[in-house]
C-alpha cells in the first residue's frame, strides 16, 4: 500500500513477520550467552561424557599416582638401607601386610559371563543372569582364604587386608581402576586344601549351579609355582568412624 508521499505502508500482515523474527532473534541471542555461561565457553555435550568414559579416566589418574607411590617407596627403601635389625622388623611387617612379592604353589580361578544366546534358548534368563556379579567373586575369594590361602590377587593386583572392590554392570572397579571379564583370582598356598574348601562353600555351589544352567564360566587350575606382586595402593583409612 503507497501513501500520499510515494512510500509503501507495510501492511498489519508484514508488521506482524518483522516482530516475530525480532522476537525469535532476540530470544536466540538470550539463549546463545545463557549457554556460553552454563558452558564456560565449552561445549555442554562435550561434558555429558558416560560414566564408562569416568570411569576410565580415573583409571587412568589412579595408574599415574600408583606409579608415583611406587616410585617414592623404592627411594625410601633406598634410604633406609643399612639398618640390619630395623630393616628385618619391616620386612616382616611388609610380608604380613601384603607390601612384599611372594611367590609359593597356588590355584588360579578365571570367572566369565555367560554367552548372550542363552537369553533366546532358555525360558526366563535375564541378562543379569549371564554375568559374573561382586558377590560371586566374594564367595570365591572367601572360600579361598578358608582353605588356607596365605596371600592373593585379583586380576593384576595384590589383595590385602582392607581390599575392596565393586562391580558396575559386568565390571569390576578395584583400587580405582576398572575391568572387564574374564575376572582372574590367584591365591598362594596348598592347592589341594583351597579347592577343597571352593568345593564345599555353598555360596561357590551356587554359582556352579549357573554354570551348568546358563553357561557361566569357572576354570579352576593348580599351580607349581606363581609370584604375586606387594600391593602398590594407599594404606591411608579415609574415613573412620566410632560408635
Amino acid at each position: 500500500m503507497a501513501d500520499d508521499t510515494g512510500h509503501t505502508t507495510p501492511t498489519r500482515r508484514e508488521l506482524t513477520g518483522r516482530i516475530g523474527v525480532g522476537l525469535v532473534m532476540g530470544l536466540c541471542g538470550v539463549l546463545f550467552v545463557s549457554t556460553a555461561r552454563i558452558s564456560g565457553g565449552e561445549s555442554i555435550r562435550d561434558e555429558s561424557g558416560s560414566v564408562a568414559e569416568v570411569l576410565r579416566e580415573r583409571g587412568r589418574t589412579i595408574s599415574d599416582l600408583t606409579d608415583a607411590a611406587a616410585s617414592k617407596r623404592t627411594r625410601i627403601e633406598e634410604l633406609t638401607q643399612g639398618t640390619s635389625s630395623s630393616e628385618d622388623r619391616s620386612q616382616l611387617v611388609a610380608d604380613a601386610v601384603g607390601l612384599s612379592a611372594v611367590s609359593g604353589p597356588g590355584v588360579r580361578i578365571t570367572l566369565s559371563d555367560a554367552p548372550t544366546s542363552a537369553l533366546g534358548s532358555i525360558p526366563g534368563v535375564t541378562p543379569d543372569d549371564l554375568v559374573v556379579h561382586q558377590q560371586d567373586m566374594e564367595a570365591f575369594i572367601n572360600a579361598l582364604w578358608a582353605g588356607g590361602a596365605e596371600a592373593m590377587m585379583l586380576q593384576d593386583q595384590r589383595v590385602i587386608n582392607g581390599s575392596a572392590f565393586r562391580c558396575a554392570g559386568n565390571t569390576l572397579l578395584l583400587e580405582g581402576r576398572v575391568y572387564s571379564p574374564p575376572f582372574v583370582i590367584t591365591a598362594i598356598g596348598d592347592p589341594d586344601a583351597m579347592i577343597a574348601s571352593l568345593d564345599s562353600a555353598p555360596s561357590v555351589k551356587v554359582y556352579r549351579e549357573w554354570v551348568e544352567y546358563v553357561g557361566l564360566g569357572e576354570r579352576s587350575e593348580p599351580l607349581d609355582e606363581v609370584t604375586l606382586p606387594a600391593f602398590e595402593g594407599s594404606l591411608t583409612v579415609d574415613v573412620a568412624r566410632t560408635g
